[in-house]
């Protein structure tokens, strides 16, 4: 709840730990197939960046209980996007109702697992400058219709920045104006659905 209501967390390149998996992983002669597996501790603020060749599977056990982030580097048509998947709400009916407090954390906190990415995976990005222009997919998982959707971020230098988003379409647009401000506390409903996803 506090990570809700305070300011976006900054990318502390001293809490950051990088783990390659993988042989030919921690040299970048390629961009696909290259996935990220971002996770945190909520106690210390410590975050922990696998970079691979594929999504960990023990890694990502109980991803619907924890707030692991992934991304991925996927060719479409000769077009690089890096593809980010959180999962926001499963089945049942109490994680459906934490699904919009999930929601709006992530898009909160998107733009520092970004960082945390270009950081990281800071030999790709210097020799491979083009990657910054790779639009950025953001998967948003759930049960629930509303917030079972897929965003577009922009380019990659954009939506580390934390630039703002609009809906197309059902879809959502990069946008340079407009600061992304997650609009969550404007009912009763959403407070009381983030203090009773905090007492669980």
């Amino acid at each position: 709840a506090a990570r809700l209501l305070g300011p976006p967390a900054r990318f502390e390149a001293s809490k950051l730990k990088v783990l390659f998996m993988g042989e030919e992983v921690g040299t970048p002669s390629r961009i696909v197939p290259r996935t990220y597996t971002l996770s945190h501790c909520d106690f210390t603020a410590n975050l922990t960046l696998t970079i691979s060749n594929i999504i960990p599977r023990d890694q990502l056990k109980g991803w619907y209980k924890k707030d692991d982030v992934v991304a991925e580097w996927t060719e479409v048509n000769g077009n690089l996007f890096l593809n980010v998947h959180c999962y926001v709400s499963g089945p049942n009916t109490l994680s459906d109702m934490a699904a919009e407090f999930r929601y709006h954390i992530f898009s909160k906190e998107l733009p520092l697992v970004l960082e945390a990415v270009l950081y990281g995976d800071s030999d790709l990005f210097n020799s491979r400058q083009d990657l910054m222009d790779a639009l950025v997919r953001v998967y948003f998982h759930s049960s629930s219709k509303k917030y079972n959707s897929t965003e577009c971020w922009g380019p990659l230098k954009d939506a580390a920045l934390g630039k703002g988003v609009e809906k197309i379409n059902g879809f959502v647009s990069a946008s340079k104006e407009s600061s992304h401000t997650p609009k969550f506390w404007g009912s009763p409903k959403s407070i009381f659905q983030a203090l009773f996803t905090f007492l669980l």
